[in-house]
């Protein structure tokens, strides 16, 4: 991005796009200036609340870098880069059902209960052979009458003259070999369902012949049909001649006079049945799909189109907008919107409601804009590329799946992983070692989820990292911050865009020498605040880096000069504090010194003309990015300037948790993403952080090693944040650490002991003995203990050790309280 010149200050104009509102982004009347439109009409402009004080002065938001876009000038926007159903109407009636915290909910459905342990194929197919052959001899013995009793039941239910005498007797009259016939059918057809049951046949027909799809199955069942077709036809199977009698039964043996009804109940028969086989083969789908007949599932489309549904933008009708309501359904419709025009104008229709004389305004720039109504500042509608699967509507962003593994619940095996405001609110601190995925695969995907939501107006985003971190292209974000590179656009704000030289001082001591454990950092906010407040009340404003350097140094020069100035101006309350500061320089345990060499790091040929102060100087306030809905990237000179970029780390970490928890407006949900937080974290902003999830806001935090931050810290810090990821490849002292925040749970636990029979006869001995020959071992008895155990839900050696390459363990929380247990995470898994 080119310097524009402003004083070899790093900064841009203020006309190119209007300032936007304090607060999240309201409708106005027009749609804001968007680059090569022109300035907007009169009308609601973009400006503070009424009765709100003036916003602070903010750096205008540049155009990205190269050609503008096409679709920032007319109605019709980019589609989004991956969309997951065919068009937005249906993405937008796909339900989104509440579920556990972490889970994927854009078209989430839950899993199936947990069957028990299944039958090998081996012992269903034994079981269905034994009771086929059971099932084959009891009808034997029934038909060749060497089952006592068998006539009991019925002649219990008949007349007596039908039948011989005794309970074995047969029948005596044609009546009596009628019902007996009957009889046998109904037993048959109770031993068949039966057999059925006890063998399991449906469970052996669904593994081995239905799994195996067409046209197996219908072969399959054909095969069968043709077989009982010819077993009932040759009276094999009691069918026929029962179903003859109970019709002359009903309709009287003269029936049978006429062939042609003969011939009908014979293919009713036949019908009846071919009927059930063709259920099973599901002849008619296969037939179907032949023809090309077959109405295909209605996968693309699971929630039909009503008046209530999303799409057709209910609320504004309620409200009786029916215009508004039916321009924006054709704009869905047709295209001419993406998932972020309809998350960012739900947003605002939710922020109007609270300020009813805002509705209208935002009406008539939707009957006039359609889609390209209350645009964000920078007039994007899209982010230039997506890397991950996002849901605009929810805020998720998938990152992965929980993998098939026994450490993760029944419930959570195979679903979808996402992160959204709710989760990242609580703060997320990652492990693992460089090449882990953290970046790629955690901090982009967080960062574009992110942005998104600012193009909505629902959140700001400040993404930190070395120079060529993945965090996006810069057309992604508003603001780029390139620190020690001549040609960025933007400079940094020390000092966080505050006026009060208490909380500035507070701030710069907590990134200068946070880190040193032997200073206590009170005392050098004390040493900051002596100078800083002398200097603003000289000077108007705080004093650059050289400055600040010579005033720590107790270069006699500077102080003589702005004790001058004070002096001349009268702030003598500020000299008893430049007095006091001078009898304090040189007394032992002095932080001035520290904080000079440190300041010094700043102070190099590569930062000249950065961090500049002064009425003249255009650098960004980190302040505006709790108020506005800004993506904010900062690029660190690691490359010769390590320790450098460790302490602008600690300062920007320190400015956020100081800015956030200060901010009265907290519609916005503000996060912060460190790419790497080596030596980043200190007392003060571990305590900061575990404020965050009050005031809407969260950070994501990165580390190779959590050695990485000083030991007495290991402890807060995993206790301040409510999500934490394990990526593998981390050291088992890293483990243990995770492993004691995650504690421990109930498991139960089974002990077989094997004790040897000994046999006291001497037949079952020489039957031991035989086994023992056969087997080659001795005959023993299993003991089974089952008890109730606390186990570790990972312990330090599965996490170092037990996850694949491209998982982590991942434990997360929510604001409200809700959490998941620890579960194992393909990263990017689909």
């Amino acid at each position: 991005m080119d310097d524009e010149g402003a004083r070899g200050v790093r900064g841009t104009g203020a006309d190119r796009v209007p300032r936007p509102p304090a607060g999240v982004p309201l409708p106005p009347a027009v749609p804001p200036k968007v680059p090569g439109t022109g300035a907007p009409p009169s009308g609601q402009p973009w400006g503070p609340r009424s009765g709100e004080p003036e916003a602070p002065r903010v750096p205008a938001i540049p155009p990205p870098a190269g050609p503008p876009a096409a679709h920032l000038t007319g109605p019709t926007p980019p589609p989004p880069t991956e969309q997951p159903p065919a068009s937005l109407d249906v993405w937008l009636r796909t339900p989104r059902p509440r579920a556990a915290p972490g889970v994927w909910r854009f078209g989430f459905t839950p899993r199936p209960p947990e069957q028990g342990e299944e039958v090998s194929d081996r012992s269903l197919v034994v079981g269905a052979v034994i009771t086929l052959l059971s099932a084959l001899l009891l009808w034997s013995l029934w038909r060749n009458g060497y089952l006592p009793y068998r006539l009991v039941p019925l002649k219990l239910f008949t007349p007596g003259e039908w039948w011989n005498p005794g309970t074995s007797g047969g029948p005596r009259t044609i009546e009596g070999s009628d019902a007996l016939t009957v009889y046998e059918a109904f037993l048959f057809g109770l031993l068949v369902y039966g057999s059925g049951r006890i063998g399991n046949f449906s469970e052996l027909f669904r593994r081995h012949v239905v799994d195996r799809g067409q046209p197996f199955l219908a072969l399959a069942a054909a095969v069968a049909a043709g077989l009982t077709q010819l077993l009932v036809w040759k009276e094999a199977l009691p069918v026929v001649r029962p179903v003859l009698v109970l019709v002359a039964a009903v309709a009287g043996g003269e029936i049978y006079q006429s062939q042609t009804v003969v011939n009908i109940i014979y293919g009713l028969i036949a019908a009846a049945v071919l009927w059930p086989f063709a259920r099973l083969g599901r002849w008619r789908e296969l037939v179907a799909a032949r023809r090309g007949t077959a109405t295909p599932p209605p996968a693309d489309d699971p929630a039909p189109a009503t008046e209530t549904s999303a799409d057709r933008w209910p609320e504004l009708r309620a409200a009786g907008w029916t215009d508004a309501a039916e321009t924006l359904t054709a704009e869905v419709r047709t295209g001419r919107m993406n998932d972020v025009d309809v998350a960012r104008l739900r947003h605002a229709w939710a922020e109007a409601t609270r300020s009813p004389d805002r509705l209208a305004p935002l009406a008539e720039a939707v009957l006039r804009t359609g889609g390209a109504a209350a645009l964000h500042p920078s007039g994007r509608r899209d982010l230039p590329r997506r890397t991950a699967r996002h849901d605009v509507l929810t805020g998720q962003v998938r990152i992965g799946r929980c993998a098939e593994d026994p450490h993760n619940p029944y419930a959570r095996r195979s679903t979808g992983l996402a992160l959204d405001p709710t989760l990242l609110g609580t703060s997320l601190l990652a492990v693992g070692p460089p090449g882990s995925g953290k970046s790629d695969r955690l901090v982009r995907p967080v960062v574009e989820a992110l942005g998104l939501r600012a193009l909505a107006g629902q959140a700001a985003v400040l993404a930190v990292g070395g120079a060529g971190a993945p965090l996006g292209p810069d057309e992604a974000f508003d603001v780029v911050v390139r620190v020690g590179n001549p040609a960025s656009a933007h400079d940094l704000d020390l000092y966080g865009g505050t006026s009060d030289p208490d909380e500035a001082a507070a701030v710069l001591a907590e990134g200068l020498v946070g880190d040193v454990g032997s200073l206590d950092s009170r005392r050098a906010a004390t040493v900051l605040a002596q100078l800083l407040g002398p200097y603003r009340a000289a000077h108007g404003h705080f004093p650059s880096v050289p400055e600040l350097r010579e005033l720590l140094d107790g270069a006699p020069a500077a102080l003589a000069g702005l004790r001058a100035t004070l002096e001349a101006a009268g702030h003598h309350a500020m000299l008893r504090e430049l007095e006091a500061r001078a009898r304090q320089a040189g007394a032992p345990g002095d932080p001035a010194p520290v904080l000079a060499d440190r300041v010094a790091l700043l102070d190099r040929p590569a930062f000249a003309g950065f961090f500049a102060t002064g009425p003249d100087a255009r650098p960004f306030e980190l302040r505006s990015l709790g108020q506005y809905p800004l993506r904010v990237r900062v690029d660190l000179p690691e490359r010769g300037h390590a320790e450098a970029s460790r302490l602008l780390t600690r300062l920007l970490l320190a400015q956020f948790t100081a800015i956030t928890a200060a901010r009265t407006d907290t519609t916005l949900f503000a996060g912060l993403v460190l790419d790497d937080a080596t030596h980043a974290v200190t007392a003060e902003t571990v305590r900061g952080i575990r404020r965050l999830r009050s005031v809407n806001a969260g950070a994501v935090l990165t580390l190779r090693t959590v050695d990485d931050v000083p030991e007495p810290l290991h402890t807060p810090l995993l206790g301040a944040v409510g999500c934490t990821a394990a990526f593998s490849g981390i050291t088992t002292w890293d483990g243990k650490r995770f492993a004691e925040a995650w504690g421990k749970e109930w498991v139960e636990t089974r002990e077989v002991a094997q004790h040897t029979v000994f046999a006291d006869q001497p037949f079952t001995r020489a039957l031991h003995a035989l086994r023992k020959l056969v087997t080659g071992k001795a005959v023993t008895t299993d003991a089974v203990t089952v008890r109730q155990v606390e186990k570790e839900r990972w312990s330090a050696s599965e996490l170092a050790y037990a996850v694949p390459a491209g998982h982590a363990v991942i434990r997360l929380t929510t604001v409200d309280g809700e959490y998941a247990p620890p579960l194992l995470v393909e990263l990017g898994g689909r």
